[in-house]
């Protein structure tokens, strides 16, 4: 075995690690693989001799990385498309493969993703990398151009900021599978008072289209969603639907004709359906893998 080979051997063995930081950080599957790939370039460019911690090391670059990424698209946000639902990890109920058990490690769900949105690019490296991640502030503070104390002010303003603003999903995957599934026989069921009774009364629908809608559309409150009881029929009754997971969650993908339609994911919190993301992009549904799901 030649250096090189055994240098891509040990990287191989943290690809997983660093594409669940890097989808934490970007909440896109494809921009995810890209800052894995660019640090797997920088390694190959480097003096590997010289480097004690090879874990430590990569996945400051992959911190770098998508810092850059977060910076970049600060500067696009006035576009209408830049807004837009972070990109689903759909898995099998009954089977998930290694790596994608280690991108939903601690059920990191599309609610909590909108919210991380929302934060800085250094309060989201910070959050990440010590909340999720448990990268002790030293090592994170190089990354940002702050002192250690700064990282954890940024970390801390992050965390008060995530608290709160994403639903706690309950525990229970079974029990997360009934109320989703009495959601679908309502909508099937065009049953107003029926779909009213599992949404909570704080309920958030997020639904990104694509170009099909000009990006995210946002609903609040369970009358409001409730009211688009019509929609939740046409797709329920027009649909083959089955159940997945969605970013560790109860939810659905749903096809016509075998080609994907929608996926839905449903964050149940306190038995009832606290929020609703629906990707139906079909550029962004093309490229997810939805093979078996």
């Amino acid at each position: 075995m030649t250096s090189h080979d055994f240098l891509a051997e040990r990287f191989e063995g943290h690809r997983p690690h660093l594409r669940a930081v890097a989808y934490r950080m970007l909440g896109s599957l494809t921009e995810a693989e890209d800052a894995v790939q660019e640090a797997w370039l920088r390694l190959a460019r480097s003096d590997s001799d010289d480097i004690d911690n090879l874990g430590g090391w990569l996945t400051t670059v992959v911190g770098r990385v998508c810092l850059d990424v977060l910076r970049a698209r600060k500067v696009r946000r006035e576009e209408p498309l830049e807004e837009r639902l972070p990109d689903p990890v759909v898995g099998r109920e009954e089977h998930t493969d290694p790596e994608q058990q280690v991108l939903l490690a601690d059920s990191v769900g599309l609610a909590l993703l909108v919210v991380l949105e929302s934060l800085s690019p250094a309060e989201r490296l910070a959050f990440v990398l010590h909340d999720m991640f448990g990268l002790p502030f030293e090592q994170i503070a190089p990354i940002v151009d702050r002192t250690p104390a700064t990282a954890k002010k940024l970390a801390s303003r992050a965390r008060q900021r995530v608290r709160g603003a994403a639903p706690s999903p309950d525990p229970d995957p079974a029990e997360q599978r009934k109320v989703v599934d009495a959601f679908l026989a309502a909508a099937r069921g065009g049953d107003f008072e029926a779909l009213v009774s599992v949404l909570d009364p704080d309920v958030v629908l997020r639904a990104d289209g694509g170009a099909l809608t000009n990006g995210l559309k946002v609903v609040r409150g369970v009358e409001a969603v409730a009211g688009r009881l019509s929609t939740f029929q046409r797709m329920a009754t027009g649909t083959d639907t089955r159940p997945a997971l969605v970013n560790g969650l109860a939810g659905l993908v749903n096809t016509v004709d075998g080609r994907p339609f929608s996926v839905m994911s449903f964050t149940v919190s306190g038995g009832r359906i606290a929020a609703i993301d629906i990707l139906s992009d079909p550029d962004r549904l093309a490229r997810l893998d939805l093979a078996d799901h």
